[in-house]
């Protein structure tokens, strides 16, 4: 499980970015400013950090830089209400690897948070259940009882990524810039077909998981009691 740090002085953003991080599967720890923060990396493994600029004591930016002397890799997603293109180019000077502006929404910074995580490969979770299918990331294989089978990658990407959030609607243009790049221009209809596929591969009542239709919305897979 990646463990995020949210490092902001108005406890209602802690609370708020903290809750859509844990509603998905994070673990989240909060600090109050960036010097609660320095200090909270020494007692913490952290994976990323999602930091505000303006904020008393230290404030985004200093944070920043004090961080990259000790943790070049551990990504940093600046959050904050500004908007100036002076101020982005000050943060990605510091330091941050990626950028985003109050008010947000909780799906864009879910994406942005997974590409910094894939993009410096921070992926803990290789391995998920589902049903009775076990899932493998590492060796792109899905097994029942011990016994091992692959599947054409697009449809284990999908696999993967819905049983990855269980009970989750999960939008359709979430599914498509995860799987196929936010420069997709495909036929609409191709999340579909895979989906199709995966639903005549694995069968409700022989793999204990279904892969419901939600109207306008996406898709969500449910395991089957």
């Amino acid at each position: 499980m990646n463990k995020i740090m949210v490092v902001d002085d108005d406890v209602n953003i802690r609370k708020l970015v903290g809750v859509i991080l844990s509603d998905v599967g994070f673990d989240v720890c909060e600090a109050a400013d960036g010097r609660d923060a320095l200090l909270k990396l020494d007692e913490n493994k952290i994976d990323l950090c999602v930091v505000d600029i303006m904020m008393p004591h230290m404030n985004g930016l200093d944070f920043c830089r004090n961080a990259r002397n000790y943790y070049e890799d551990m990504p940093i997603l600046m959050l904050t209400a500004k908007s100036e293109i002076g101020s982005k180019i000050e943060s990605y000077g510091v330091g941050a690897d990626d950028y985003l502006t109050k008010p947000f929404e909780a799906e864009e910074l879910l994406l942005r948070i997974r590409a910094l995580l894939k993009r410096y490969k921070i992926d803990l979770q290789k391995t998920i259940t589902i049903g009775s299918l076990t899932v493998d990331s590492t060796s792109h294989t899905v097994s029942v009882n011990g016994e091992c089978t692959s599947i054409p990658m697009r449809e284990f990407e999908l696999l993967f990524k819905l049983g990855s959030f269980p009970g989750k609607t999960l939008s359709r243009n979430h599914l498509v810039e995860e799987l196929w790049g936010f420069d997709f221009d495909g036929n609409e209809r191709t999340l579909d077909v895979h989906v199709g596929r995966l639903r005549n591969r694995f069968p409700p009542e022989q793999f204990g998981f279904q892969i419901l239709t939600i109207r306008s919305l996406g898709y969500r897979l449910e395991v089957i009691s």
